[in-house]
């Protein structure tokens, strides 16, 4: 993207991008646990994760255009407004399907990237990954104790599943008082994701500047896109590197609170789920992952064993990181 181009047409374009990546994400298979263009939920649907990618658009277009508005200096960082915007994002999603929680993940990571994306690229007048990157870092540490209060009217409007109480630290979501609590400890979106970050691996990459989004998936997805040229096939396999990598925590968190509420003692308690399903995907990679016969094969045989496992053993939070990789390298060029 060149100087020239206008922040308006380059906000248009940062929506676009989460759209795409969001949809192109969904469309992905194979993703074991996961809902994909050939399978569904019993509750969730593609379809109902294709209305929430273009749901969330508006958010993510005004994102850039507040970032771009702090690298121009019009306004502070502190007053993007990270934590309304992820609200309006979920809302906006809440109201075009009735599948429930959808995206939740997905708005968390993208709003601080696509306003991270457009304070580089109003101070820069170019893009790359690691400007994107330091952007959202600087816009999360600048974060409010009000971005904190809407990521909490967030998470009551997605009501995801294995949520579980918070008893220390941060007030808990289903806490009346949780405004009082978080102004109490002086408690920021992002010393609230600092907190998180134990039990839940959304919050962690917001907290430790997307780890594993820059690390693993983003590599990963630009090397089998090189490699192989085909999207569908980096995401799946850019999916099951990243599963590979760590227990989604979505799944020990879903599998943990069956035998206890407290958090983070629910994520230690289906911390061994998880970590049985990272190494279904680690054996599906060793056979060479979604790139080859021999890993297809057994990437379906996992897909199959989760299902038949239930709605717990969806890893979540992996495809969200996904995701947020797919968001990065649309924004700075790839396409489908």
């Amino acid at each position: 993207m060149g100087a020239e181009y206008g922040l308006v047409m380059f906000a248009d374009d940062v929506m676009r991008a989460g759209q795409l990546a969001a949809a192109l994400e969904v469309s992905a298979y194979p993703k074991p646990g996961n809902v994909h263009r050939l399978s569904d939920r019993p509750r969730k649907r593609f379809e109902h994760f294709i209305a929430g990618s273009v749901a969330i658009g508006p958010a993510l277009r005004e994102a850039a255009i507040m970032g771009a508005s702090a690298g121009l200096c019009q306004i502070d960082l502190s007053g993007i407004g990270v934590g309304r915007l992820v609200r309006k994002a979920v809302a906006d999603v809440a109201r075009w399907h009735g599948g429930g929680n959808t995206h939740l993940g997905v708005a968390l990571l993208f709003i601080p990237l696509a306003a991270g994306a457009g304070l580089s690229y109003a101070r820069h007048g170019r893009l790359s990954s690691e400007r994107i990157r330091e952007g959202a870092v600087e816009v999360l540490r600048a974060s409010t104790v009000d971005d904190a209060a809407e990521v909490y009217e967030a998470i009551a409007i997605a009501k995801p599943s294995g949520l579980g109480v918070v008893e220390a630290g941060a007030p808990d979501v289903a806490d009346p008082a949780f405004k009082v609590g978080l102004r109490a400890g002086g408690l920021t979106l992002l010393k609230v994701m600092e907190e998180a970050a134990r039990w839940d691996d959304v919050a962690r990459e917001l907290a430790y500047g997307y780890e594993a989004t820059f690390n693993i998936a983003l590599p990963e997805l630009e090397s089998t896109l090189r490699m192989a040229g085909d999207i569908r096939l980096a995401v799946a396999q850019s999916y099951v590197k990243l599963l590979a990598q760590r227990p989604d925590s979505f799944i020990a968190r879903c599998v943990g609170v069956k035998s206890t509420p407290r958090l983070p003692e629910a994520f230690e308690a289906g911390r061994g789920a998880a970590e049985e399903v990272m190494e279904m995907a680690r054996r599906a990679l060793s056979l060479g992952g979604a790139l080859t016969p021999e890993g297809l094969r057994e990437l379906e045989r996992m897909d199959e064993e989760l299902r038949a496992r239930g709605e717990d053993y969806n890893p979540g939070s992996t495809a969200d990181i996904v995701a947020a990789a797919l968001f990065i390298a649309i924004v700075c060029g790839a396409r489908p």
